[in-house]
């Protein structure tokens, strides 16, 4: 098993603050998990207890804290309790050694444009100096958006040198504009992707509320207006004394990397289930194999360039047009003809069409082209319809991108709260003689099927095929759930097609009639 399996697993059910393997010298993994909310915890439980996972059954049970040594969650593994029975055997789920992320997450910041100057020093002996004591790399990125009264400032570093080059940073400020005479407050200004700063905020705002309370500070988050299609960052100020300042850094860095490794958890979670899926291709990861992060974000970068500071996860930032499904090898049944194309009817609500279409048509042309998809929006079923079917055509990479922009657009656009999670409903026609291989033998496919994914899928009973003789499967989820579950439908209907298909008879020499 592998720990970036199991961490996308876990990520779906909330927060995962720790997670980490107890035992080394037993044949089953024993992994302690600690959600940030109990109901998490409890709802990962219900969901993954028995939960078959590379022919091995999950086994999680709910520790308290006096038990766990400090690590509330469900405890993930089996025979509890029982005597070791010596090193892991080959083959056994054992997790080995947790491997380090690839890079860090980079501390973001927009300073005066006034103190750039001091910041680097003369000759960069300032700048050095900093880097030099806090191990740090630090990009000041002053030609961008010449003129303006700002400049974003990237720290590249371990979240301890990122959070002693900030404090560094805040102090040569405070000095420039006591020299300077400079009257207006310096407030500490981080950039987060806007991906993570629902999560950062937390439900009701209880997660900011908290550290503005610990440390004393007045934090506020620039409005989602201010975003732009290459700039997908927000902007976080925080007002206090410089060590108050440089504590709520802390913090709210320590949430944003939560929110990235559980994203990463995430996608690497569905390259899992979808094989063949080239995530980086997508134009959802930094630009370049080696995971590396990007050095700025504020610049609009070209169609196919970098994508800024941190991944688009899924909801993504238009630019890659590479085609997400790597190359098959040579002689592989794939490549006899192109991918092939898919419809998947996604039903949004009703008020966020002028938000899809966009003005005169805009983003949803700009969408099709960047997806490779045919998207329409069919004509509302009444006045009083609170959904509208999105009818999506094109290949498997075309429908990633189309669904994955559109579910992100409704996050950005407030048609889900900050801390909630966007599900919609996607329905796929299938024929009415594959729908009981879908449902499989007492439902033993679709209960399984739910399981991997974590969506809701159903076949109503009863339905009456339509003119093409093809019936709805109905799947119900978050953009990651519903994927995996689309996919694994396709690959049935794959499979039922191949079978349906007359096999060739067998070519042999031909004989000539003796005479």
């Amino acid at each position: 098993m592998q720990w970036e399996v199991l961490d996308g697993l876990l990520a779906q059910y909330g927060t995962v603050e720790s997670c980490e393997q107890v035992n080394t010298e037993t044949e089953t993994a024993v992994v302690n998990v600690r959600y940030a909310a109990k109901d998490q915890a409890r709802q990962a439980l219900e969901k993954l207890n028995g939960f078959l996972m590379e022919s091995y059954a999950l086994k999680v049970c709910f520790i308290p804290d006096e038990q766990a040594g400090g690590a509330e969650g469900p405890g993930v593994g089996g025979r509890r309790g029982m005597a070791p029975r010596g090193p892991p055997r080959a083959g056994s789920p054992s997790l080995g050694a947790r491997p380090k992320m690839q890079a860090d997450v980079p501390l973001r910041m927009l300073v005066p444009t006034q103190f750039v100057g001091a910041i680097i020093g003369k000759e960069g002996s300032t700048i050095r100096n900093i880097t030099k004591h806090t191990h740090s790399k630090i990009d000041i990125h002053r030609k961008e958006n010449a003129g303006a009264a700002e400049k974003p400032i990237t720290v590249h570093s371990t979240p301890e040198g990122c959070s002693n080059a900030c404090r560094s940073i805040m102090e040569i400020m405070q000095k420039e504009a006591v020299d300077t005479k400079f009257t207006e407050e310096v407030p500490l200004k981080i950039l987060a992707h806007n991906n993570f700063v629902g999560r950062l905020i937390g439900k009701e705002g209880r997660n900011l509320k908290k550290i503005e309370q610990d440390t004393q500070t007045k934090i506020t988050i620039s409005p989602l207006q201010d975003l732009t299609l290459y700039n997908p960052e927000r902007t976080i100020t925080v007002k206090g004394s410089i060590e108050a300042c440089a504590l709520a850094e802390q913090e709210v860095m320590k949430k944003i990397r939560e929110a990235y490794d559980n994203d990463i958890a995430a996608m690497n979670l569905q390259s899992n289930l979808i094989p063949g899926l080239n995530l980086n291709a997508l134009g959802l990861f930094p630009g370049g194999a080696s995971g590396g992060m990007s050095p700025s974000m504020a610049a609009p970068p070209p169609p196919s360039g970098p994508q800024g500071a941190y991944p688009a996860f899924g909801y993504g930032v238009y630019g890659s047009e590479i085609a997400p499904w790597p190359p098959a090898p040579a002689g592989s049944p794939s490549l006899c003809g192109q991918p092939e194309t898919e419809t998947v009817y996604l039903f949004i609500p009703a008020l966020a069409v002028g938000a899809i279409i966009g003005k005169q048509g805009q983003h949803i042309k700009q969408l099709s082209r960047f997806a490779g998809a045919s998207i329409k929006i069919a004509p509302a079923d009444g006045a009083e319809a609170k959904q509208r079917m999105v009818i999506i055509t094109g290949p498997p990479e075309a429908q990633f991108k189309a669904q994955g922009r559109i579910f992100g657009k409704l996050k950005e656009e407030n048609f889900f709260g900050p801390k909630e999670e966007v599900k919609l409903e996607a329905h796929i026609k299938v024929p009415s003689s594959a729908a009981g291989r879908v449902i499989g033998k007492g439902g033993k496919t679709v209960n399984e099927l739910q399981n991997l994914s974590s969506a809701e899928v159903v076949v109503p009973r009863d339905q009456t095929p339509d003119e093409d003789d093809q019936v709805v499967v109905k799947i119900s989820g978050h953009f990651y759930a519903s994927q995996v579950a689309q996919r694994r439908i396709q690959e049935i209907l794959s499979q039922v097609r191949r079978q349906q298909e007359p096999k060739p008879a067998p070519a042999g020499p031909s004989l000539a009639r003796r005479k």
